[in-house]
Formats: structure tokens, C-alpha cells, sequence
């Protein structure tokens, strides 16, 4: 009996210390953590663009007529002055002819009345004939006059249209499209221009600007209006269609007086120069502009994340325990997100390892200050 009872206690005994025991919590995870900091940083924003000629003047005939030469090609430079067009003038020049012979036959009628005044103003001095026939010859003297003003008057539209036979160049630029050939016939009411030429010295580029970013534009800027404003505006860059930057920086000049009721955008102007005849109207491309962020504050971008199109970071509170806090972005430099608000200065952010993270989780937080130093300053 005694061996029993020994027995069992010795599997008693056995039974407790073989029992399983309770797991112990894993420990918090060490994650890397520093301080939001501030620091004034530059953005970039591009906008479509439209490429204009300071000059773009539509060659257009003034007279109807037959187009008897062209004097240049298509996309050939051109100084102002220089013929472009020749138009038939044989009609124009024997209208020049009629006219002229017009006035001859006006000023021979002036000398005829004339005449007639000088021999009848003795005759009615004398009482030979009467007053009468002087004052009608008188009369006819005037409207010989008037005869040869209005055959001038002929002449001198004869001349002018005459002269629209050759059309020359406005001013100096490129040529566009020829739309009419030798042989055609031209004239003013023609819905198409003989051809466009563009002054393209210096260049317009236009673009538009939201009503949200005009006024965040506006306000980066000192003065009272706008034309102030305009004075205090950086240059801007001009990105061509192949995605390579002009080597000539551009000035903004002209900002629209009112906003595109459709489109809700406002009409802005920069002008670049083009001394090399590389930018032609009718070319796109896109205009960067710098916006320059005072005190703002710096959140990495790999320390964030987003949910329902917003943007998150976890702040590190007491006890180390962290908290998932919404951001409002304004901007971004390379990396670097420009945070406006949701955040503060000296707020501790944990800066990766968070897509592990839950809310109110406890974490080890390892300090990273000289990281988020050096991603502040680039």
C-alpha cells in the first residue's frame, strides 16, 4: 500500500512539471523615428502650352486678280518690305491709264471755263452783256474744279490698287503654308489667307492657370496688383514636345482680365526669346513654374501612407505608443512631401515599417533625427 501511494505521487509530481506553459508577448518592434522639421523648399508645377509669334499676321490680297508669281517658299524667312505675291496688274494699270486721262480732260475744262470767265468779267464791266452769263460762267469754272479733284481722287485709287498688285511682307518672320499657287485666282473675300508669316524673334507662350492655383500663385508674391505682382515673378522654364528643356529662360507679362467661363481657368502669358528661330508658332510644349514653400513642413514620402485617397503618418506619442494622423499635402520635392497642416514641428514620426503598424500599437523607437536632416536639406 505504501508503494502505491509513493507511486502515485511520484506521477503526480511528474504530470505538473511536464504541464505546458504560457507564452510570453513578443517584444515591440524596433522601428526608426525622428522629429518634422521645416525649411523653405521650391516646387515645380507644369502646365500645357501654346506657342505663338509676337507677330502673326495673315497675308491676305486686296485686290481680286490672278496670281502671277510667288516669290517665296514655304517656311523661308522674309524681311519686312520684301515682295511675297504678284497679282496680275494689266487691269489695274489701264484703270491707272483712264483715270489719268480722266484728269487731263478735267484740267482741260478748267482752263476752258476759265478762259470763258476772263473774256465775259470785262464785257459785264462795260455793260455788253450781263451779269448774268458771268455768273454762270463763273459756275462752270467751279465745277471744273471740282471735276479735277475727283478725277485725283480716280487716280490716286488707281494708284493705290495698282500698288496691292505687289504684295509685300508686313513685317520680318517666317512663311507659313502656301494656300494658293501660281495661277490662281485671289481676291479679298477669299475665306483663306494666301499664307500666315510669324515674327518669331521673341515668342508667346500661353497657358492656364485653375482658380485654385491662381490664387496660391498670386499669393507667393509682394505688391497690390497684379501688375506689381508680375514685376516680382521668377522666370519660367519652357518644356518642348520632346520633353527637353529650352535653353532661354522666359518672363510671365500678361495675365488675362477674367476667367474662361467654360473651362474655369484664367489665361496666362510668358514671352521667351528666340534668337535662333528654334521655337515657330504653332509648337507646344509645357511651362514650369517655381512656387517657393516659406516654413514648410518636411514629411520623407516613404513615410507616409495612403487610404481612401488620403495621406497618413503615424506619430509616436506617450508610452511610445502610436497614432495614425491625416496630412495635408501642398506640394512635393523630390522625396519629400510639403505637409500644410495635421502636423507640427517636433512631432516624432516613424519613418518606415509602417505598413505593419495598427493604431495605439507600442513600438521600440529608434531616434533617425540626422536622416530626416540631410532629407530636409535636399
Amino acid at each position: 500500500m505504501k508503494s502505491i501511494i509513493l507511486a502515485l505521487v511520484a506521477l503526480t509530481l511528474y504530470s505538473c512539471s511536464s504541464a505546458p506553459q504560457a507564452p510570453q508577448a513578443p517584444p515591440p518592434p524596433s522601428l526608426p523615428v525622428a522629429a518634422i522639421t521645416s525649411a523653405t523648399q521650391t516646387t515645380y508645377q507644369e502646365y500645357p502650352a501654346s506657342i505663338e509669334g509676337t507677330v502673326n499676321v495673315e497675308i491676305r490680297p486686296q485686290v481680286s486678280g490672278t496670281l502671277d508669281k510667288v516669290f517665296v517658299d514655304e517656311g523661308a524667312f522674309v524681311n519686312a518690305g520684301q515682295p511675297i505675291f504678284k497679282i496680275n496688274e494689266q487691269p489695274f494699270r489701264a484703270s491707272l491709264n483712264n483715270a489719268l486721262a480722266a484728269l487731263h480732260a478735267a484740267e482741260a475744262s478748267q482752263v476752258n471755263a476759265q478762259l470763258e470767265v476772263e473774256k465775259l468779267t470785262p464785257l459785264v464791266q462795260n455793260k455788253v452783256v450781263s451779269e448774268y452769263q458771268l455768273k454762270t460762267a463763273k459756275a462752270a469754272f467751279q465745277v471744273a474744279t471740282a471735276n479735277i479733284e475727283s478725277a485725283k481722287a480716280n487716280v490716286s485709287t488707281a494708284q493705290i490698287n495698282l500698288g496691292y498688285t505687289l504684295i509685300k511682307a508686313p513685317v520680318s518672320g517666317y512663311i507659313g503654308r502656301l494656300e494658293r499657287k501660281q495661277g490662281s485666282l485671289v481676291g479679298p473675300q477669299d475665306a483663306a489667307a494666301l499664307t500666315q508669316l510669324s515674327d518669331v524673334h521673341d515668342v508667346h507662350v500661353y497657358f492656364s492657370l485653375g482658380e485654385k492655383d491662381f490664387v496660391n500663385f498670386k499669393e507667393q508674391y509682394p505688391g497690390q496688383t497684379l501688375t506689381e505682382k508680375l514685376k516680382q515673378l521668377p522666370s519660367v522654364s519652357l518644356l518642348l514636345a520632346d520633353g527637353t528643356e529650352y535653353t532661354k529662360q522666359g518672363k510671365i507679362d500678361v495675365i488675362d482680365g477674367q476667367f474662361d467661363k467654360n473651362t474655369g481657368a484664367i489665361t496666362v502669358r510668358a514671352t521667351f526669346v528666340n534668337p535662333q528661330g528654334l521655337l515657330r508658332s504653332g509648337n507646344t510644349g509645357k511651362v514650369r513654374l517655381s512656387l517657393e514653400h516659406k516654413d514648410a513642413l518636411i514629411v520623407p514620402e516613404s513615410a507616409t501612407v495612403e487610404m481612401q485617397d488620403k495621406v497618413f503618418v503615424f506619430t509616436v506619442g506617450d508610452s511610445s505608443k502610436v497614432k495614425k494622423q491625416a496630412i495635408s499635402i501642398v506640394g512635393k520635392n523630390g522625396d519629400n512631401y510639403l505637409v500644410k497642416d495635421g502636423v507640427k514641428v517636433g512631432d516624432q514620426i516613424v519613418l518606415s515599417g509602417i505598413d505593419k503598424l495598427q493604431e495605439g500599437m507600442v513600438i521600440h523607437p529608434e531616434k533617425a533625427a540626422d536622416k530626416v536632416a540631410a532629407v530636409a536639406k535636399n
